[in-house]
């Protein structure tokens, strides 16, 4: 890749302090010459130490709420960027079922205020930057529903979701088309597939099964443990969206996936393995330490993702398998003990969500 792809010129990246945008601007610091403003309300998930190669020159850091229309015009009209790529959300499916108000405030409200700060921006800018201009939505494959044993998810699969968090995300996803279709804003929507790696937050099953099997601790399992998900490593991904935002046709819809089909149970099965062999146990094998628990409500069987059109349009590929990927993300979270301890430290809640009981709204 060649450092000069966005040279002098500014993307916005939404939700950047997150797994996904932290890895996203990581990318696009080391592999293009673009000036990139982190737009991130900061919640409990993000983390500004995710982006180490961050320095004033290259990068900026905003505290800012996407639904709060007045202050993101002024970013746009400070700015001048030449693309969004827009990755701010909520996104644990656990959380979203005892509180779904969040995620609809953030998914569907925020995008759709983002949506109207960008077409102001978009209709008033002058001709040259009106025609390179790309609003990048990325999104998830949940919004597909659930697979039976066979067949793959691709960009013409029906809208199925049967969670709060997909449907706040199916929902954002039909405001991005209409706002394509309607007035013409050079938007772009990708799903991914299940994503995994370095900064990753201890609530998701990698990360979490890593650190408590560290703490040699009960290692939950949801149901059977047959779930399946495709797993995509996050530097592959953040690859795939750059290559998207510049070279992605408008209106487009881009599926990115590893074709990395492995059941829940087996992932911690592996973890355990790669941690056993790093650092063994006097009182035995991790493996020991799997518990099958109440399984998730509504918990889709099976993902996968037919990343083909990404393949054969942009000619991206997956780099990792999922077992180097997994081998590199065990390795980072033993050598990086300081970045995910200091989330325990801060009162990080590791107590099981997502039993469908529904907090209380105010």
């Amino acid at each position: 890749m060649s450092a000069k792809a966005f040279k002098d010129s500014t993307i916005f990246v939404t939700g950047g302090a997150g797994f996904i945008g932290s890895a996203v601007i990581r990318h696009l610091l080391d592999e293009t010459g673009a000036f990139v403003v982190n737009i991130d309300k900061l919640t409990y998930a993000s983390n500004q130490h995710s982006i180490p190669q961050a320095t004033p020159a290259r990068y900026l850091l905003v505290k800012q709420d996407i639904r709060e229309a007045l202050p993101v015009r002024r970013l746009f009209e400070t700015y001048q960027p030449a693309a969004v790529m827009h990755l701010a959300a909520e996104s644990h499916v656990d959380r979203s079922i005892d509180g779904p108000s969040e995620f609809i405030q953030t998914n569907i409200i925020g995008t759709f205020t983002l949506l109207q700060e960008t077409l102001r921006y978009w209709r008033e800018a002058a001709s040259p930057l009106r025609k390179v201009f790309r609003f990048l939505h990325v999104s998830t494959d949940e919004v597909f529903g659930s697979l039976g044993r066979d067949g793959l998810f691709s960009e013409l699969s029906p809208y199925r979701p049967n969670s709060p968090y997909s449907a706040s995300k199916a929902s954002s996803d039909h405001l991005v088309r209409a706002w394509y279709e309607t007035y013409e804003l050079p938007t772009i929507i990708s799903n991914c597939s299940n994503n995994y790696g370095p900064y990753h937050f201890p609530e998701k099953l990698i990360p979490h099964i890593i650190i408590k099997g560290l703490a040699e601790q009960a290692l939950p399992v949801y149901g059977d443990g047959q779930n399946i998900r495709d797993w995509l490593y996050v530097d592959d991904h953040a690859r795939a969206l750059r290559l998207v935002v510049e070279h992605g046709r408008p209106g487009e819809t881009y599926n990115v996936g590893g074709r990395n089909e492995r059941t829940n149970l087996y992932v911690v099965e592996q973890i355990c393995a790669l941690l056993d062999s790093k650092l063994p146990l006097d009182s035995g094998p991790r493996k020991r330490l799997i518990s099958f628990v109440q399984d998730r409500p509504g918990h889709d069987r099976r993902y996968a993702i037919d990343a083909s059109k990404l393949e054969r349009e942009l000619g991206w590929e997956a780099r990792e398998t999922f077992e180097t990927g997994l081998e590199k993300t065990v390795q980072w979270y033993l050598a990086n003990r300081t970045w995910w301890q200091s989330i325990l430290k801060n009162g990080y809640d590791t107590s099981r969500l997502g039993l469908g009981k529904i907090a209380a709204q105010p």
